[in-house]
């Protein structure tokens, strides 16, 4: 096995999908010292790890290793998205510094919750927060991660949605500012339907049927709706749960 070769082809298709070291390393539960080796070609990722390796940047144990396969663009994942209740009138009431430090406060408990289950966080709009989850269990975690934001901000205010599906990965925008993003149907129905859950559930953890069916262990929702969406004729089937298990 060339390392060199090796490394550059997970060097290439990280900094592709628009992902750093620490956001492999985060999701292989992994030092990000490891993936700096592989990709200096001064070592090879563990056999143990590579099925997880390749999830994750979704292509084939073959194309990684070298041999003449094409890679994806898009990957199936589960998005997380959130907002907070009553941030406009907050915004409208408070300095914009003190409104920045709330901010980034709520935005480290929740980045953090996400990390510990191996998600990786895309950006933050506002009061918005956008990540995914891939590989391995994806959803399971994506709940995982979204419960525990919720017991360490408690009466904050927060609305969660999961989604699950194909997305797109890669830089986003004009070519000096750009930034890793994600796109697609589902992370635009992720929105969608997170914007339905702030109106009729505020404080709500919701997720779809498509994250529902991957569930292992089935979460008895308190509410389910067919919501419409635009651009989906069928529209969607959103579950309100319990957001603390």
């Amino acid at each position: 096995m060339n390392l060199v070769k090796l490394g550059e082809r997970i060097r290439g298709l990280r900094e592709k999908r628009g992902l750093k070291q620490s956001d492999l390393a985060h999701a292989l539960q992994i030092s990000a010292q490891a993936v700096s080796k592989w990709e200096r070609g001064e070592n090879a990722p563990d056999i143990a790890i590579l099925p997880d390796l390749c999830r994750l940047l979704d292509v084939s144990i073959d194309w990684i290793l070298g041999a003449r396969e094409s890679e994806r663009d898009t990957f199936p994942a589960t998005v997380f998205c959130s907002d907070l209740q009553g941030f406009a009138k907050k915004a409208a009431s408070v300095p914009p510094r003190e409104l920045a430090l709330y901010a980034n406060g709520v935005f480290h408990l929740i980045t953090e919750a996400v990390l510990r289950h191996e998600g990786i966080p895309v950006k933050y709009v506002g009061d918005g927060f956008l990540a995914f989850f891939s590989g391995a269990d994806h959803a399971e975690r994506a709940l995982k991660a979204a419960r525990q934001a919720f017991v360490v901000l408690p009466g904050v205010g927060l609305d969660t949605m999961l989604h699950s599906g194909e997305v797109y990965l890669g830089s986003i925008g004009h070519r000096d500012y750009a930034r890793p993003d994600i796109l697609g149907e589902t992370v635009n129905s992720t929105f969608l339907a997170l914007g339905w859950l702030a109106q009729n559930h505020p404080g709500g953890l919701g997720l779809t049927e498509n994250t529902l069916k991957q569930l292992k262990a089935k979460p008895a929702p308190r509410v389910s709706k067919k919501v419409s969406v635009k651009g989906l004729a069928e529209g969607l089937t959103v579950h309100v749960l319990d957001a603390k298990g």
